[in-house]
């Protein structure tokens, strides 16, 4: 992962198994499950995501050590089928853009529903977003920002723009490109998630998604890019898109929470994040002078 701000002074930690916070201390999860069922319902998600249950592990973090519970299982989970949502809806409706000749019950289903599948994915996207880890916070906000001005600016311009002309959503930004400024930033929270992915575990298809979302979306809004060159980008793009999101279940659970530690950190009130700190820098004070 990336986007992680440690304290200077702690280059090398050694710490205990278990960190000790005082009874107030948001340390701890309140309320939680009975160990023996959070481990049975963390080792069935594992198993159902293709990887080894291990509820036992313990990852060092920078501010101490944390384990996957089934929490953070379904929490990647909900995370990653929202991509998988997104995809599927954007590559059925992009589909017809090749397959406008096919003459077909199926895909004149699609043909009059493609702003439904369009809001499907939209959402599938909000989803993600909002379960999304990043360490930086005002990064997060600042791509779900975009999400909603995005989704704020569909609206808009189905309801003032493309209703009035007899048109759906997508139809309309198809024939008009000047819709792409209405609803560009949805797609640019997108190519923020994607580059987020590329940059931290360095997928490929992630990091070349990261330049054709932007450029078949200007391509499009300028009128420089002409349609066999949009076409070609948009299947590729359809393509990216599909492995993208499927490769998403291959990875390990605790790739996409991250350091754990650090959002449990964030989350102390801040008197508590003080004492922490200073019992770190006491514990790494002794290795420090050796």
């Amino acid at each position: 992962m990336v986007f992680i701000i440690s304290p200077k002074t702690m280059t090398t930690i050694n710490l205990p198994l278990y960190l000790k916070p005082s009874p107030n201390s948001h340390f701890l999860r309140r309320n939680s499950p009975p160990i023996s069922l959070r481990r049975s319902s963390l080792t069935v998600r594992s198993q159902a995501l293709g990887e080894p249950p291990d509820s036992a592990a313990v990852y060092q973090g920078v501010y101490g050590p944390w384990k996957v519970d089934s929490a953070d299982v379904q929490e990647v989970v909900l995370y990653r089928s929202g991509l998988v949502t997104a995809a599927s809806s954007f590559v059925i409706a992009s589909s017809t853009a090749f397959l406008y000749s096919t003459d077909s019950e199926v895909m004149d289903l699609i043909r009059r529903n493609l702003d439904l599948f369009y809001g499907v994915g939209a959402c599938g996207l909000g989803v993600s977003l909002f379960l999304i880890h990043i360490y930086v916070t005002e990064i997060k906000r600042t791509l779900q920002g975009l999400w909603l001005i995005g989704g704020l600016g569909s609206l808009a311009a189905y309801a003032a723009l493309a209703q009035p002309a007899g048109k759906g959503l997508v139809e309309y930004v198809v024939l008009n490109p000047a819709a792409v400024w209405l609803v560009g930033p949805l797609f640019a929270a997108l190519t923020g998630l994607v580059f987020k992915e590329g940059l931290c575990y360095g997928k490929l298809e992630a990091g070349i998604l990261t330049f054709i979302i932007p450029s078949v979306l200007l391509g499009h809004l300028s009128g420089l890019m002409d349609e066999g060159t949009k076409l070609s980008l948009l299947g590729v793009w359809m393509a990216l898109f599909v492995v993208f999101a499927g490769r998403k279940f291959t990875q390990p659970i605790k790739d996409d929470i991250g350091d754990k530690s650090v959002f449990i950190f964030k989350a102390l009130p801040e008197k508590e994040k003080a004492a922490l700190i200073e019992k770190l820098e006491q514990q790494n004070y002794p290795q420090n002078r050796n």
